[in-house]
C-alpha cells in the first residue's frame, strides 16, 4: 500500500509540475496567470482539443506538447482556450458618451479636414468578438451624421483567433444586441431572414471601417500606428501581474497621439500609474 501511495503521489507531483510548466509558458507568452486553482477551468476548455487528438487526459496533452514536440503548433489553440472573452455592446456606456460629447469634437477641431493626418483612429486593444469596436463605430458614424462627415477607422485586436473570426463576421444574437439602443439597431444592424432570423449583422458601411487582427499585447513586435486618438484597453489588465500591467500600459502610451485618450475598465483605474497620463474621468486617461 505504501508503494502504491508513493506512486500516486509521484504522479500527482509530476502532473502538477507539468501544469506549472504549461502555466509559465502562457504567462511568458501572453501574460495570463494560471495558478493551480485554475487547472479545472483549463482542462475543461481544452477538452474539445483533447477529444480531437484522441487524448484521454490533460496529462496526455502535456506529453503531446512537451515530449512530442507539438507545443509550437498548439500555441494558438492554447491561447484561445485560456483567454476570457466577456464583452458587450455599449459596455460602460459613459465612456462612449464622453467619446461623442467631448473627445471627438475637441480632437476634430484640431486637425485638417482632409489628408492622412485627418483620420480619427481608435484601437480596441482587447476586442474579443468585436462588440466594443462596433459600438465605437456606431458612435463615430452617428457623430458624422449629426456634425458632418470625417475620416475615421477602427482597429480591433485580440490574441484569440476564434473570437477574431466572429468579430469579422459581425453576426450577433438577440440577447447580445439587447444593450444597443433602438435607434442604433435600426441604423446599424440588419436582421437575418429565414433560418437566420433572430440573428443580426453589423451593416457593411461600418464593417468596412473596422479591421481586426491578431496581436499579442506583450509582444515586442506590435505593428500599430503611433498616432492613435483613442485606445480602449478595458478589463484586460486585471489578468496580468503588476510587471506586465506596467509594460502594456507603457506600450499603449507609445501608440497614443499627443492628447490621445486611454480607456480602461473601472476596476483598473488604480493600476494605471504613468507620469505621462492624467486621469480626466473614471477609468479615462489623457496623454500629456
Amino acid at each position: 500500500m505504501n508503494e502504491m501511495a508513493t506512486s500516486v503521489a509521484t504522479a500527482e507531483t509530476s502532473s502538477d509540475k507539468r501544469f506549472e510548466r504549461f502555466s509559465q509558458i502562457v504567462k511568458d507568452e501572453i501574460g495570463v496567470r494560471l495558478p493551480q486553482n485554475k487547472r479545472v477551468m483549463v482542462e475543461s476548455r481544452l477538452r474539445r482539443r483533447m477529444t480531437e487528438l484522441r487524448l484521454a487526459s490533460v496529462d496526455q496533452y502535456f506529453t503531446y506538447l512537451f515530449d512530442e514536440g507539438a507545443l509550437e503548433g498548439e500555441l494558438d489553440v492554447i491561447f484561445d482556450a485560456v483567454t476570457t472573452n466577456k464583452t458587450d455592446f455599449f459596455r460602460e456606456a459613459e465612456h462612449f458618451r464622453l467619446l461623442a460629447g467631448t473627445i471627438l469634437p475637441d480632437r476634430l477641431k484640431r486637425r485638417p479636414a482632409t489628408g492622412r493626418a485627418s483620420m480619427f483612429k481608435i484601437w480596441s486593444a482587447a476586442a474579443s468578438s468585436g462588440m466594443e469596436a462596433y459600438t465605437a463605430a456606431m458612435v463615430l458614424a452617428d457623430y458624422a451624421t449629426r456634425h458632418g462627415a470625417f475620416e475615421w477607422g477602427i482597429l480591433g485586436t485580440d490574441i484569440n483567433l476564434k473570437v477574431l473570426d466572429r468579430a469579422r463576421a459581425a453576426v450577433y444574437n438577440q440577447a447580445e444586441i439587447a444593450p444597443v439602443p433602438a435607434a442604433n439597431q435600426a441604423h446599424h444592424l440588419m436582421e437575418g431572414i429565414g433560418r437566420r432570423k433572430g440573428e443580426w449583422r453589423v451593416v457593411p458601411e461600418l464593417r468596412r471601417r473596422v479591421q481586426f487582427q491578431q496581436i499579442n499585447l506583450l509582444s515586442h513586435d506590435c505593428p500599430i500606428d503611433r498616432n492613435i486618438d483613442v485606445i480602449f484597453l478595458r478589463n484586460v489588465l486585471i489578468y496580468f501581474d503588476a510587471r506586465d500591467q506596467a509594460k502594456v500600459i507603457s506600450r499603449m502610451v507609445d501608440h497614443l497621439a499627443p492628447r490621445g485618450h486611454l480607456f480602461v475598465g473601472h476596476s483598473e483605474s488604480m493600476i494605471v500609474s504613468q507620469p505621462s497620463l492624467t486621469q480626466i474621468a473614471p477609468a479615462v486617461f489623457c496623454k500629456d
